[in-house]
Parts: structure tokens; C-alpha cells; sequence
């Protein structure tokens, strides 16, 4: 059987890059699939004009199929907007359209002016009516923590292997919230581990990452690990991390246990949104959360507001005050325990 002809018409919202990147991909691998000489063109919303477009979309001489791929389609002015509208009510035979938008103003609909008449913001009306067109709609708009963690099991699902939970949020800790980056984490380590991604997988491929250093620092410390975290500090400070990212790993875990510890136990998933915080870190945290009492996170949580300031220039030695700074976290979770 023949592949089905691609939709006319594709609109992609939003402005995470590679979702951006993956869905206008995802239209132009359609389109091949249907004609493998498919003729590609990109061009920005900006420079459009009745001749730019009546080239791209004109019936080819040699019947040859079309993607034009139109870019920041959220700057189309009146005049482009109405050209392209007027094309998506009855497309070009064989060619494909496809037009990404940054979406709607993040906290309003639209400006008002002194008179009281509201109007759309640039670009609102050119998303609205291709979606009233029928176009095929993919989003592409940035992701919650919940659906970067979700993003990040399908993507080593994709590859081939499974993760675990502790390993994700290892991960994530340590990656942050760049989708490339974490895809292009779960592909190798899912390539790697055979499959199977644990922590242990995730500690051993981001040795040597000034985010995972830090992270590791602070893990060991909150934990009680006294030799453990001066080892991975003494380690992370021989190769060059700066100060202040083990200082603010170390101060993000002591006020995330102290949150999640002053909130009392419950389910992760129903303390995640009182929180703000993905599930999984919370998960993490109240095991973290294990002997600590709350005199002694709150000298803790003195000890990382002083360190902020040690190693910012108010300390002669910043080395020395995150050594001393690991000491005190791992004596005050001590204390909590008699």
C-alpha cells in the first residue's frame, strides 16, 4: 500500500527548542515517506511576502512535493498573517506547511488599549485561524517537572532500556532542565548500562560534571556521609568546579529536606503540588529527610545561608568554608539524632 499523502496543513506551538526541532522533523519524515525527492524550505514569518510565498507554495512543474517550514511565525505581521490564512483555506496539491509559533503570551490574552477595545497580541491571529483550518496541531511548549521526568523515561524507553526511580531523579538533579541534554543522558546511558539505568549507572557517567559534583557533595553530606561528601568535595575542587555551584547543590538539599520534613509524611503525588516540587524529589527527600530533626536543620540551614556569602568573596579561603560547611551539615543532621 502507498503511504497516505501528508496533512496540508502542520502547526507547531511552543518554544522548547528540540520539541520544536522533533515535530517540525516528525512533518518533514511524513511528507518523505510519501514523495523520498521532497523538496524542503524554511523561511522566516518576517520575511514572507505574496511573492516569497507564491514561489514556495506554487504547483512544481516537475509535480515534485513541497515542505515549507514556516519560522516565529508568532512575528507574522497583518499583511503575512493574511496571506497565509488565505493560502490555508485551499492549499497547494503536494506541498506541506508547516508553520511554528511560540504560542499565546505567557498571563494574557491580549492588549488593551486606552479606549478599552480589547485586540490580540502579534501572531494570535494567525494561530487561531490555521487551527480553525484543520491544521495538525503538535506542542512543543516547555514541560513540568513531572513531564520532563515523564520525558526522560520514554526517551530511554525509546532506547531500549528502563530506569529506575532513583536513578531519574539522580539524573535530573544532576542534568537539570535542558531537554537536549537529557536526552542525549538517557540515549547513552541506556547504551551503556545495557539497558538497565540505576543510580549507580547515572553516578558513574556524569563523574566529572561540575552539576553532578556539586549534587554529589550535597547527597553525601545530607545523608551523614562525612567521609564521603569531603571526598567528593576534595575531588570535585581538583578539577575545577566552582565554589558557589557546591554551595548552592548543598544549600538546595538541606531547604528541600527541610520542606518536605516540616510538611510531615505522606504521598509524594499529594504533597508534590503543595510543595512545587516533582514527586520523585520528594520521594528522595523524605528518606533524606531520615534523622534529621528540626533543631538541627535549622542550624543547617544557617550554616548554607553563611556559605552563600563565604564564597561570594566573604571568606578569605571559599575551599576551606565549604569543607567546614560539609562538617557542620553532616554534625547538625548528628545532633538531631540525640
Amino acid at each position: 500500500m502507498s503511504p497516505e499523502p501528508p496533512a496540508p496543513l502542520h502547526l507547531v506551538v511552543g518554544d522548547e527548542a528540540l520539541l520544536v526541532e522533533r515535530a517540525v522533523s516528525r512533518a518533514i519524515a511524513t511528507a518523505r515517506e510519501a514523495d523520498p525527492a521532497v523538496e524542503v524550505s524554511h523561511v522566516a514569518a518576517g520575511e514572507i511576502t505574496a511573492g516569497v510565498l507564491g514561489e514556495l507554495v506554487s504547483p512544481s512543474l516537475f509535480a515534485e512535493s513541497r515542505v515549507v517550514v514556516v519560522d516565529n511565525g508568532h512575528d507574522a505581521s497583518a499583511e503575512v498573517t493574511t496571506l497565509l490564512l488565505d493560502y490555508a483555506k485551499a492549499p497547494s496539491d503536494g506541498v506541506t506547511l508547516v508553520v511554528v509559533h511560540r504560542g499565546p503570551p505567557k498571563g494574557g490574552k491580549g492588549r488593551r488599549p486606552a479606549k478599552g477595545k480589547e485586540t490580540k497580541p502579534k501572531g494570535d491571529a494567525l494561530l487561531e485561524g490555521l487551527r480553525s483550518a484543520g491544521a495538525t496541531e503538535a506542542s512543543a511548549a516547555s514541560l513540568s517537572d513531572d513531564q520532563r521526568a515523564d520525558f526522560v523515561r520514554t526517551e530511554v524507553r525509546q532506547a531500549g532500556g528502563k530506569i529506575t526511580g532513583e536513578a531519574l531523579g539522580l539524573l535530573m538533579d544532576a542534568v537539570g532542565s535542558d531537554l537536549r541534554e537529557l536526552a542525549a543522558a538517557a540515549s547513552q546511558l541506556a547504551s551503556d548500562s545495557g539497558g538497565h539505568v540505576d543510580a549507580d549507572a547515572v553516578r558513574r557517567f556524569h563523574r566529572g560534571r561540575a552539576e553532578v559534583t556539586g549534587f554529589a557533595v550535597a547527597e553525601k553530606a545530607i545523608t551523614g556521609d562525612r567521609p564521603g561528601a569531603l571526598e567528593e568535595l576534595r575531588w570535585a575542587l581538583e578539577t575545577g568546579v566552582a565554589h558557589v555551584l557546591v554551595a548552592d547543590a548543598l544549600a538546595d538539599a538541606v531547604r528541600t529536606v527541610a520542606r518536605v520534613s516540616a510538611a510531615g509524611r505522606g504521598d509524594p503525588y499529594a504533597m508534590a503540588s503543595a510543595l512545587k516540587m516533582p514527586p520523585w524529589k520528594v520521594r528522595k527527600a523524605q528518606g533524606q529527610a531520615r534523622g534529621w530533626g528540626a533543631e538541627g536543620l535549622t542550624r543547617a540551614m544557617g550554616v548554607v545561608a553563611g556559605l552563600n556569602a563565604d564564597v561570594k568573596g566573604a571568606a578569605a579561603d571559599p575551599a576551606y568554608a565549604l569543607e567546614h560547611a560539609v562538617e557542620l551539615v553532616v554534625a547538625a543532621r548528628g545532633s538531631s539524632r540525640r
